[in-house]
């Protein structure tokens, strides 16, 4: 199964503050260990949400956009990595792991990813959307 983790912003993430070397080098050493056990797909940090921009959709199809940053800390993400885990006690046991060399108080959030076998698809439509996928991967090198 694969899951996403979602690293929870804080108000230091959120004024751009870098973690210290320390927590960076545990962290780099943690994916690592990731890597080495074949769970780790994807991984990344988020730049602060003054630099990102929200969008909304509305019913009647128009769409609005809204520049950062954004005001409630406790909805925004700060990073993330995409697991491959046999179940979710193997992501929560991977999770329980990450560093906390700074002493921040954090969240990391663990969501199931949905799967085509979860969608009403036919043969072709799965077969479709791997294509795309695998087209996606080749263009950015994985």
């Amino acid at each position: 199964m694969r899951v996403m983790t979602i690293i929870k912003a804080t108000a230091a993430s959120e004024a751009g503050q870098m973690p210290s070397s320390e927590l960076l080098n545990d962290m780099g050493k943690f994916n690592a260990e990731l890597v080495a056990a074949g769970v780790l797909v994807a991984g990344d940090g988020l730049k602060p949400s003054k630099h990102g921009v929200r969008i909304t959709f509305d019913p009647d199809g128009s769409t609005k956009v809204l520049d950062g940053p954004f005001a409630e800390t406790k909805e925004l993400v700060s990073g993330f990595w995409i697991l491959e885990v046999a179940d979710m006690d193997e992501a929560v046991a991977w999770i329980r792991r990450v560093p906390n060399t700074d002493g921040e108080h954090a969240q990391i959030e663990i969501r199931p990813i949905f799967g085509a076998e979860d969608f009403d698809m036919t043969p072709e439509q799965v077969e479709a959307e791997k294509q795309l996928f695998e087209r996606a991967a080749e263009q950015h090198g994985g």
